[in-house]
């Protein structure tokens, strides 16, 4: 039984940050969906959006997934609200959470299209690790009724989210996990302070004829806990089409507290016609993990947009 206690603690010191009561994103908000980092974007379309997302990774380890479900809707003049479910399994390791998002639309100036959006999201988070597959070393194997089924916990958690929008420029701003998490679920020195702020901003380009766009943008996340940070560059290109729109776009993810280090690089595809939806993405690891994750990181995104009715605000080209 020592043997499955010092298991459970490594266990469990490798997964404390993950704890975020928020996945971090693979490319979800590349994929037309940014509601999925921002509480603010929640019904900033004239649309009800509906958005499934399901990611493999370590396509050569069994086991490790997450699938995350998101809607959002406008429900008035200037207000939206939206929800996000996830659930996340990385071996003997499980996560499930649900989000629900209220944000208000405020028109600065309607002239030169000058818009500011402030969204707030509760959020609940469900974290298991199971123990019913661990060897304590003293023969019995994993079916020893001295093991159990495992451990776990709940916490409730919060995020802010304000965006800023002047023509085809947009910034977001975001504090997540305000509040800091219960001590003593599973281990003393497990961290509490699970509070991140992150930034998505970028712009927009049309092309002289009006038939392509193209959008770089940058996202940086930083963790309060240890002051280690994460950035993404990214460039998307949109050919516009009479019934929707087909895009290409590249990005990358740089670990900022290693020297500015890569970490790896995506490229992605997207097709909307009419009111449905399809994205592909494929990360793939440069860094030491690579070695484990040879196949890389496969993400898929399904959509579909149910018409809502119009209003005089055009918060999102």
């Amino acid at each position: 039984m020592r043997k499955l206690i010092y298991i459970l603690l490594f266990a469990i010191t490798l997964t404390a940050n993950a704890q975020e009561f928020k996945l971090t994103p693979y490319s979800q908000y590349l994929t037309e969906n940014p509601f999925v980092i921002s509480p603010a974007y929640a019904g900033i379309e004239e649309v009800h959006k509906l958005r499934l997302s399901g990611v493999a990774q370590w396509l050569g380890i069994k086991g490790p997934s997450e699938q995350t479900l998101s809607y959002d809707t406008r429900f008035a003049e200037n207000s939206g609200a939206g929800i996000i479910l996830y659930n996340d399994k990385n071996g003997n390791t499980k996560q499930m959470g649900v989000q629900l998002t209220y944000a208000h639309h405020l028109t600065l100036n309607r002239f030169n299209e000058q818009y500011l959006s402030l969204g707030i999201s509760y959020k609940f988070n469900h974290f298991k690790i199971s123990t019913e597959d661990f060897d304590d070393g003293s023969g019995t194997g994993p079916n020893d009724p001295n093991v159990g089924a495992g451990i776990s916990t709940a916490n409730h958690n919060f995020e802010f989210g304000a965006l800023y929008r002047y023509e085809r420029f947009y910034a977001s701003f975001n504090i997540n996990n305000i509040l800091k998490k219960s001590e003593d679920d599973f281990y003393l020195e497990e961290p509490t302070k699970l509070r991140n702020y992150y930034m998505y901003t970028g712009y927009v380009f049309e092309s002289n004829n009006g038939e392509y766009e193209y959008e770089p943008s940058a996202y940086f996340k930083l963790f309060e806990s240890d002051g280690r940070s994460i950035t993404d560059f990214n460039f998307k290109a949109r050919k516009l089409t009479d019934d929707g729109y087909m895009w290409a776009g590249i990005s990358g993810r740089f670990i900022n507290d290693q020297s500015f280090k890569p970490a790896s690089i995506a490229p992605l595809l997207g097709l909307n016609k009419q009111d449905f939806y399809v994205a592909y993405g494929f990360q793939w690891n440069i860094n030491e993990a690579s070695v484990l994750n040879h196949n890389g990181t496969h993400m898929i995104t399904l959509g579909y947009n149910f018409q809502a009715s119009s209003s005089n605000a055009n918060w999102f080209n």
